[in-house]
């Protein structure tokens, strides 16, 4: 198990460029099963969380190749539709997934336990092979995520739903259309519902649907290989089942949260440092909260030039679903806000339990008082090196930017989330100038 080490108070400096967005890149990844043939995915971040999945698809007979930036076959299909964020790099990351063959249709406990998004294979697999036997995702360190929204859809398409031994049993002689309302936007389930809706009879209506750019990102690829989709980006989305999809070439979005996480490291440094390959036109409410605190940047295209700020002000943020502020992006911008001037509260709407980083940031000399839901963040000098803990993936990014700006060392031990959000995130970092080091702990 490693741990990072910084020596904090150094400037950044440099270009960073921004990864494919791992929450589109899953479902993506998933909705793959729905066209028998060979896809070839761009701008595919290299994740734990990606190996993970694909552990998943090739237990039902999925394989695998990976070219570009992995060295495999030559980049092919050059004109892909693509998010904005830059053209195709024929040197980025492209992962070949053949779906020809499915042998199995079960996602068992071991794979779902270590990932949650596991269960986006729900949809696809009932569409295509009529059956899916999937685990119950259990637990999470940020909160409950329960899946009953997928089931309710599914069921409202005529699937037959039991629950056996921790196992959701799925099983359709054909799926129909069907008027969906979800109770809340939940993001996973918008996406099960919208694969299985692309092969059902008739029209499937999704009201209250989940507007992140994820959501709609997934909804492209869908199109490209085929599908009749309205509405993308709205709350309600209207498919129109076709008979079969094909196998298409696609470019991942860039990743929103990664593109804010540096955005943060930069400012918390008074660093000079260019964010490309940013997905600028997702990212407007995390772009009007850093201004609102008196982040200096700029904004050329898919570019973010960020520059040394004077004294930051605390600002209030409310998390909230697309598009609102992301809940993903919480925890960054509380360790900013931990240096800066005044106090700010931070309110938590979507998860109950995703303040676990703040005893942390405390142990480094913050000033952050938790009431239920909301966090009084009291800005502080500086911030003081400490050995700390990572509870989950944003937590841990969160230490990692308060360790940049901190005097002395600081310690991050179970960095090991980080692998599952942050494509070479020390190694980025190094490049931009930061003093730390990725080790055995």
């Amino acid at each position: 198990m490693d741990k990072i080490v910084i020596e904090g108070g150094v400037p950044l400096e440099g270009e960073v460029a921004i990864s494919g967005a791992k929450n589109a890149a899953l479902p993506i990844m998933a909705a793959t099963l729905l066209a028998p043939g060979v896809h070839y995915l761009h701008n595919m971040p290299r994740l734990a969380d990606i190996r993970t999945f694909k552990r998943v698809l090739g237990l039902m007979g999925v394989q695998f190749e990976e070219g570009g930036g992995h060295g495999g076959p030559p980049h092919q299909h050059q004109e892909l539709p693509h998010r904005p964020g830059g053209p195709p790099d024929p040197e980025e990351d492209v992962l070949v997934v053949d779906a020809s063959r499915l042998t199995g249709w079960m996602a068992p406990y071991e794979v779902v336990k270590t990932m949650r998004a596991a269960v986006l294979v729900l949809g696809p697999l009932v569409a295509r092979a009529r059956q899916a036997s999937v685990s119950l995702p259990g637990g999470c360190a940020i909160g409950a995520r329960p899946i009953d929204q997928h089931l309710k859809g599914l069921e409202a398409m005529g699937v037959k739903i039991t629950l056996n031994q921790g196992y959701v049993e799925a099983k359709a002689k054909r799926l129909e259309g069907a008027e969906i309302i979800l109770d809340i936007p939940t993001v996973t389930g918008t996406e099960n519902l919208m694969m299985a809706a692309t092969l059902a009879e008739g029209t499937t209506v999704i009201h209250n649907a989940a507007q992140e750019p994820e959501v709609a990102d997934l909804a492209r690829f869908l199109v490209a290989m085929g599908a009749r989709i309205e509405g993308i980006g709205t709350e309600r989305l209207t498919i129109h089942g076709v008979n079969a999809l094909t196998p298409t070439s696609y470019r991942v979005m860039s990743d929103r949260i990664e593109a804010g996480t540096y955005l943060a490291a930069a400012a918390i440094t008074r660093g000079r440092v260019s964010i490309t390959n940013a997905p600028v036109g997702e990212m407007s409410a995390v772009l009007e909260k850093f201004q609102e605190a008196g982040v200096r940047f700029t904004i050329e295209n898919s570019s973010i030039l960020v520059e040394p700020s004077g004294s930051l002000t605390g600002v209030d943020v409310k998390t909230l679903p697309y598009p609102g502020f992301p809940t993903d992006m919480q925890a960054q911008f509380m360790a900013l806000m931990t240096l800066a001037k005044g106090a700010s509260i931070i309110t938590e709407t979507i998860f109950e339990n995703r303040f676990m980083h703040v005893p942390e940031l405390n142990r480094m000399g913050a000033d952050i008082a938790v009431s239920g839901n909301h966090a009084v963040v009291r800005g502080r000098r500086h911030l003081l090196g400490a050995p700390v803990m990572a509870t989950d993936l944003r937590a841990s990014a969160s230490l990692v930017i308060a360790g940049l700006a901190a005097k002395n060392t600081t310690e991050i031990h179970r960095v090991y989330h980080l692998d599952r959000g942050y494509a070479r995130l020390a190694e980025k970092l190094a490049a931009l100038g930061a003093r730390l080091k990725r080790m055995p702990a």
